[in-house]
């Protein structure tokens, strides 16, 4: 029986030290062996994990290019692209309004060279070819090839001279009057089109630079929401006119949710400094008061909320006179609490320096991370100390006023008590 149980006893702790062998060998780190799994499960395995943790990416409104990110569907009344068909040519790509240029004058030499060649055809021009008593339509027409290049001879107002139209025909008198209004027309219209798509002032706005962060940091003691501007152009923007608004989901007091509401960010409309004479950089702030949309958003709270900031920059192109606008767009994670932009201007020999190459770049300042409201708040409550010492001061030094009166009073009537008890004493 002892040897049993010292087998028993032996076997135990052997199977307590594989045990702990084994428990060792799970929880060190290298004894863990991954199994190589395929690259999409790669891919897919952190995603499922994290999926909770990270936060939804915000859904921009219009995109750091300008482009407002909204497609249109289920738009069924088409026709209204057709009432304008000047402006739909124009917004056309490149690429379809070319193709479009060069169908119109196709389809129309086309067109009006197979009525030449039908009206030479129904005279019998075609049998005569060779008959020099007859007097044709059209000299030297002789097939759909010849009355094709007599139409473009005609819609261009090239006149070679070779192909000439007689005054035999009346029909063709009138044909021609028909095609040489109606070319003028299509000359007017699509020169008109490729004119206006040619000036078109994106272009120029793509001149307009938005910085790619805004900032928060305080500026004259209170706090200010920033961005910076600039034109790459020595022609100047005229009449430059600069609007902000905030993109965010807003849900009113009667429960109607409205997904994409805008409101107005104040960039000096009241005081003028919304209107920018654009000659260097400049920087656009928003203060940061009781009627801003950022009055309760403190530096912990900004990252969780889901909202965007749309600067819209407005004005007339010098050399033109069109008018432009250059858009862009700032979320969450673009907008940097505690800090401001690096300075872009330097003072030379004669003239002032930009600095592109700084334009983006900011650096970081002492900026509180409270939001304004509470910013105002603590103010306020710094100034209520010294008003309550005040008003202590004031009382206590009334108090002291009136006792030393009350002093006064008794020191009087104890001085006119011993007045009369003298008069008393001399009179007995």
């Amino acid at each position: 029986e002892p040897r049993l149980s010292e087998s028993k006893e032996d076997s135990i702790q052997t199977n307590v030290l594989e045990g702990d062998s084994m428990d060792q060998d799970v929880e060190s780190p290298v004894a863990i062996h991954q199994p190589k799994l395929p690259k999409q499960a790669r891919d897919d395995l952190p995603r499922h994990i994290s999926r909770d943790r990270t936060k939804r990416k915000i859904q921009r409104y219009v995109r750091k290019d300008g482009k407002c990110n909204v497609h249109h569907g289920n738009v069924r009344e088409t026709y209204r692209y057709l009432t304008d068909i000047f402006t739909t040519l124009v917004d056309l790509k490149w690429r379809f309004n070319l193709l479009i240029f060069v169908m119109v004058y196709t389809v129309t030499w086309l067109f009006f060279g197979m009525i030449w060649w039908l009206i030479a055809y129904i005279r019998g021009d075609m049998d005569h070819i060779e008959d020099p008593s007859w007097t044709p339509c059209v000299t030297n027409l002789n097939g759909f090839v010849s009355a094709f290049l007599f139409s473009i001879e005609t819609e261009t107002t090239i006149g070679y001279g070779y192909r000439v139209i007689t005054d035999k025909c009346p029909e063709g008198i009138i044909l021609l009057l028909i095609q040489s209004v109606l070319g003028s027309i299509v000359n007017a219209f699509m020169v008109g089109c490729m004119f206006v798509k040619i000036s078109q002032p994106k272009k120029r706005a793509e001149t307009l630079v938005f910085s790619t962060h805004a900032v928060i940091s305080m500026r004259d003691g209170k706090l200010c929401l920033m961005f910076r501007v600039g034109d790459l152009r020595n022609s100047h923007i005229v009449e430059a006119s600069i609007r902000a608004k905030l993109i965010k989901s807003k849900q009113t007091s009667e429960g109607e949710f409205i997904p994409l509401n805008q409101t107005d960010i104040n960039v000096g409309y009241y005081t003028g400094d919304d209107r920018l004479f654009l000659v260097s950089p400049l920087i656009i702030s928003h203060e940061i008061n009781q009627q801003s949309p950022f009055w309760e958003i403190s530096k912990a709270q900004l990252p969780k909320e889901e909202l965007e900031i749309v600067v819209i920059l407005e004005g007339m192109v010098e050399a033109t006179g069109m008018t432009c606008q250059a858009r862009s767009s700032y979320i969450t994670s673009e907008i940097l609490w505690g800090y401001r932009f690096t300075p872009v201007l330097t003072l030379e020999d004669g003239f002032y320096e930009v600095d592109y190459n700084s334009f983006h770049e900011t650096y970081e300042t002492s900026t509180p991370s409270l939001s304004a409201k509470e910013l105002a708040e603590l103010a306020s409550r710094a100034e209520l100390p010294l008003s309550w010492s005040v008003s202590s001061k004031l009382n206590q030094h009334a108090e002291l006023e009136t006792e030393e009166e009350e002093k006064n009073l008794e020191e009087q009537t104890e001085r006119n008590g011993d007045v009369a008890n003298l008069e008393n004493e001399s009179k007995v």
